[in-house]
């Protein structure tokens, strides 16, 4: 038997997207769970973050992106994965 261990996976991306549907776009990737757009150009790149739960889900996500009607494309740019007790350790920025 197995024991699952809670995760949490965070990557950034940037989204390309037609400049006349970036704001579109940009309404649509932050509607999806775990999203967030952190900035758009008016040229139509977006600067996204995603958390999730698992693998599954972030490739989920990802792949929600790819779908939007405007999108041209979606580079992930970092991806982190830990447990969810690593995530929530507070780190101290004393050095001893």
């Amino acid at each position: 038997m197995t024991t699952r261990v809670d995760e949490l996976h965070i990557a950034s991306l940037i989204v390309h997207s037609t400049p006349r549907r970036v704001a579109r776009v940009g309404e649509a990737v932050a509607a999806l769970a775990g999203a967030c757009v952190h900035a758009a150009s008016p040229g139509g790149k977006l600067v996204v973050t995603i958390e999730a739960a698992d693998a599954e889900s972030m490739v989920a996500r990802i792949a929600d992106i790819h779908h939007i009607d405007g999108v041209l494309g979606a580079a992930l740019v970092y991806q982190c994965a830990d447990s969810l007790e690593a995530m929530n350790q507070e780190i101290s920025d004393v050095e001893a």
